[in-house]
């Protein structure tokens, strides 16, 4: 299977999914009951459709990508929340196929890549609320060096210095989550440098990671999703145990830092679920929907 088959981006717009609470039930149910809990456990609607289309997204991608039966197919999390396949490795048709999910707004979005790591966040571009965009981006300073801090602060207007946070904040979330960390990452040691947001490579700790790349796209007027794609050797342990391989050498790993970024699909909830619709679009043949019982991991 060629490698760029692993390298796959999806994304939702949730904004015009309004499902019936009998849908969302019956949708729900094309998922593991260990990951029910995850979802209901939300009390404003919208935040569960969040949670339900990005557990949809992952399962769909699986079985789309890697032939896997949706009814076999086992997501667990690292202690840190990272998502991953639990598989025969050895069976895989890709090097290092893993994948990232994020949601906010009105996306969910999912990105995998066959070799390199890969984070996704997508942040929406909110105003906030009972203060003013200065006093607001003031308590997230700690997370900046000295010349992202620089940047946002000399933005022309209260808008733009929004927008550049976002954006900044985009591409921190997409690096620690492709590694596995969470936000307990020293993000202040992490700096971004960018040419009008293209050509964007990392430092950390003042060295540059020539073994990663990014990309920074807009959605709509209001939202920014970045995807970041990095060398398996900088997974963090509890995360680098569940990879196929850490380790390829440079001609390998040049390939695959360096295959096509993919556009985004965009994919409806319906999509997503393996059933087949009748004409009048009600859902038949029912039979294939899956019950996996419940794993360890949410």
């Amino acid at each position: 299977m060629e490698l760029e088959n692993g390298v796959q981006r999806w994304i939702v717009d949730i904004s015009k999914w309004n499902p019936s609470p009998h849908y969302f039930s019956f949708a729900m149910s094309f998922l593991p009951n260990h990951d029910h809990s995850s979802i209901t456990r939300f009390v404003k609607l919208e935040d569960r459709k969040r949670a339900l289309v990005s557990r949809l997204l992952q399962y769909a991608l699986v079985h789309q990508v890697l032939g896997i039966p949706f009814d076999e197919i086992i997501i667990r999390r690292t202690p840190e929340g990272k998502p991953y396949l639990v598989c025969d490795n050895t069976k895989l048709a890709f090097p290092n196929f893993n994948f990232n999910a994020s949601h906010q707004g009105d996306y969910v979005a999912i990105a995998s890549e066959p070799i390199c790591l890969v984070g996704l966040d997508i942040v929406s571009h909110s105003v906030p609320k009972n203060e003013t965009a200065h006093e607001f981006i003031q308590n997230f300073s700690s997370y900046f060096s000295s010349s992202e801090w620089y940047h946002i602060m000399s933005a022309g207007s209260s808008d733009e210095m929004l927008h550049i946070f976002y954006r900044y904040w985009c591409l921190k979330e997409a690096f620690v989550k492709a590694m596995g960390t969470g936000v307990g990452y020293k993000l202040d040691d992490v700096e971004f440098h960018q040419t009008n947001w293209n050509n964007i490579f990392v430092k950390v700790a003042g060295k540059e990671l020539k073994d990663w790349k990014f990309w920074l796209l807009e959605l709509g007027q209001n939202h920014s999703v970045c995807i970041a794609r990095g060398h398996p050797r900088t997974a963090t342990t509890s995360y680098r145990t569940m990879l196929k391989c850490i380790e390829f050498d440079d001609k390998e790993y040049y390939h695959g830092l360096h295959l096509p970024n993919a556009s985004f699909t965009f994919q409806t909830v319906e999509d997503l679920i393996p059933v087949k619709y009748g004409a009048n679009g009600v859902p038949f043949d029912i039979s294939t929907k899956c019950d996996v019982s419940e794993d360890e991991g949410s």
